[in-house]
Protein backbone atom coordinates (compact mmCIF):
# COMPACT_ATOMS: atom_id res chain seq x y z
CA UNK A 1 0.00 0.00 0.00
CA UNK A 2 2.86 2.41 0.82
CA UNK A 3 4.37 1.63 -2.57
CA UNK A 4 1.19 2.55 -4.46
CA UNK A 5 0.69 5.80 -2.55
CA UNK A 6 4.32 6.77 -3.00
CA UNK A 7 4.16 6.03 -6.72
CA UNK A 8 0.83 7.88 -7.07
CA UNK A 9 2.25 11.06 -5.55
CA UNK A 10 5.51 10.67 -7.47
CA UNK A 11 3.53 10.61 -10.72
CA UNK A 12 1.37 13.55 -9.61
CA UNK A 13 4.45 15.69 -8.96
CA UNK A 14 6.13 14.54 -12.18
CA UNK A 15 3.05 15.59 -14.16
CA UNK A 16 2.96 18.97 -12.40
CA UNK A 17 6.68 19.50 -13.09
CA UNK A 18 6.34 18.50 -16.74
CA UNK A 19 3.53 21.03 -17.12
CA UNK A 20 6.04 23.66 -15.96
CA UNK A 21 8.71 22.27 -18.29
CA UNK A 22 6.33 22.64 -21.22
CA UNK A 23 4.86 26.02 -20.27
CA UNK A 24 7.94 27.99 -19.19
CA UNK A 25 9.44 28.06 -22.72
CA UNK A 26 6.03 29.13 -24.01
CA UNK A 27 6.16 32.11 -21.67
CA UNK A 28 9.62 32.88 -23.08
CA UNK A 29 8.13 32.84 -26.60
CA UNK A 30 5.46 35.29 -25.45
CA UNK A 31 8.09 37.55 -23.87
CA UNK A 32 10.07 37.51 -27.13
CA UNK A 33 6.94 38.44 -29.06
CA UNK A 34 5.91 41.17 -26.59
CA UNK A 35 8.58 43.45 -28.01
CA UNK A 36 8.91 46.76 -26.19
CA UNK A 37 5.54 46.64 -24.42
CA UNK A 38 6.89 46.90 -20.87
CA UNK A 39 3.66 46.07 -19.02
CA UNK A 40 3.18 42.85 -20.98
CA UNK A 41 6.83 41.83 -20.58
CA UNK A 42 6.76 42.48 -16.83
CA UNK A 43 3.54 40.47 -16.38
CA UNK A 44 4.95 37.55 -18.38
CA UNK A 45 8.24 37.69 -16.50
CA UNK A 46 6.39 37.58 -13.17
CA UNK A 47 4.28 34.67 -14.38
CA UNK A 48 7.42 32.89 -15.59
CA UNK A 49 9.25 33.43 -12.32
CA UNK A 50 6.34 32.08 -10.27
CA UNK A 51 6.02 29.09 -12.59
CA UNK A 52 9.77 28.46 -12.41
CA UNK A 53 9.73 28.43 -8.60
CA UNK A 54 6.63 26.20 -8.54
CA UNK A 55 8.33 23.83 -10.97
CA UNK A 56 11.37 23.53 -8.75
CA UNK A 57 9.14 22.58 -5.83
CA UNK A 58 7.34 19.98 -7.94
CA UNK A 59 10.65 18.57 -9.18
CA UNK A 60 11.98 18.35 -5.62
CA UNK A 61 8.93 16.43 -4.44
CA UNK A 62 8.94 14.14 -7.49
CA UNK A 63 12.67 13.52 -7.12
CA UNK A 64 12.39 12.74 -3.41
CA UNK A 65 9.56 10.29 -3.94
CA UNK A 66 11.42 8.79 -6.89
CA UNK A 67 14.40 8.15 -4.64
CA UNK A 68 12.10 6.48 -2.12
CA UNK A 69 10.71 4.23 -4.86
CA UNK A 70 14.19 3.44 -6.16
CA UNK A 71 16.08 2.96 -2.90
CA UNK A 72 13.32 2.56 -0.29
CA UNK A 73 13.69 -1.22 -0.23
CA UNK A 74 16.93 -0.75 1.71
CA UNK A 75 14.98 0.80 4.59
CA UNK A 76 11.46 -0.64 4.26
CA UNK A 77 11.78 -3.87 2.25
CA UNK A 78 8.22 -5.05 2.93
CA UNK A 79 6.47 -1.75 2.16
CA UNK A 80 8.72 -0.66 -0.73
CA UNK A 81 9.85 -3.65 -2.81
CA UNK A 82 12.90 -3.51 -5.08
CA UNK A 83 11.28 -3.43 -8.50
CA UNK A 84 14.24 -2.11 -10.48
CA UNK A 85 17.06 -4.24 -9.10
CA UNK A 86 19.48 -5.31 -11.82
CA UNK A 87 17.68 -3.31 -14.49
CA UNK A 88 19.79 -0.81 -16.41
CA UNK A 89 16.90 1.16 -17.91
CA UNK A 90 16.56 3.13 -14.66
CA UNK A 91 20.00 4.67 -15.24
CA UNK A 92 19.05 5.77 -18.75
CA UNK A 93 15.78 7.20 -17.43
CA UNK A 94 17.56 9.14 -14.69
CA UNK A 95 20.02 10.48 -17.24
CA UNK A 96 17.16 11.76 -19.39
CA UNK A 97 15.48 13.29 -16.33
CA UNK A 98 18.72 15.11 -15.57
CA UNK A 99 18.74 16.44 -19.15
CA UNK A 100 15.17 17.65 -18.64
CA UNK A 101 16.22 19.33 -15.40
CA UNK A 102 19.16 21.05 -17.12
CA UNK A 103 16.78 22.20 -19.87
CA UNK A 104 14.38 23.59 -17.26
CA UNK A 105 17.17 25.39 -15.41
CA UNK A 106 18.41 26.79 -18.75
CA UNK A 107 14.95 28.20 -19.43
CA UNK A 108 14.97 29.73 -15.94
CA UNK A 109 18.34 31.33 -16.65
CA UNK A 110 16.97 32.84 -19.87
CA UNK A 111 13.95 34.15 -17.97
CA UNK A 112 16.08 35.75 -15.26
CA UNK A 113 18.35 37.33 -17.86
CA UNK A 114 15.35 38.91 -19.58
CA UNK A 115 14.40 40.39 -16.23
CA UNK A 116 17.82 42.08 -16.24
CA UNK A 117 17.30 43.43 -19.74
CA UNK A 118 18.98 40.73 -21.83
CA UNK A 119 17.56 39.74 -25.21
CA UNK A 120 16.02 36.36 -25.88
CA UNK A 121 16.60 34.22 -28.95
CA UNK A 122 13.97 34.69 -31.65
CA UNK A 123 10.44 33.44 -31.04
CA UNK A 124 10.99 30.85 -33.79
CA UNK A 125 14.14 29.52 -32.10
CA UNK A 126 12.32 29.38 -28.77
CA UNK A 127 9.46 27.46 -30.39
CA UNK A 128 11.94 24.91 -31.71
CA UNK A 129 13.59 24.69 -28.31
CA UNK A 130 10.14 24.08 -26.84
CA UNK A 131 9.93 20.75 -28.71
CA UNK A 132 13.00 19.22 -27.05
CA UNK A 133 11.32 18.18 -23.77
CA UNK A 134 8.60 16.37 -25.68
CA UNK A 135 11.19 14.11 -27.29
CA UNK A 136 12.95 13.52 -23.99
CA UNK A 137 9.67 12.74 -22.24
CA UNK A 138 8.71 10.21 -24.92
CA UNK A 139 12.02 8.45 -24.32
CA UNK A 140 11.48 8.48 -20.54
CA UNK A 141 7.98 7.05 -20.88
CA UNK A 142 9.22 4.35 -23.25
CA UNK A 143 11.97 3.33 -20.85
CA UNK A 144 9.57 3.15 -17.91
CA UNK A 145 6.96 1.12 -19.78
CA UNK A 146 9.15 -1.18 -21.90
CA UNK A 147 12.08 -1.61 -19.50
CA UNK A 148 14.15 -2.63 -22.54
CA UNK A 149 17.35 -3.49 -20.69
Amino acid sequence: MAYLWTKTFHLLFVIAWMACVFYLPRILVNIAEAGDVAAVRERLQLMGLRLYKFGHTMFGLAFTLGLVLWLGHYFLPVALPNLVGGMKWIHAKLGLVMLLLMYYIGCGVMLKRTMQGAMLPSAKALRLLNELPVLLLVAVIYLVLAKPF
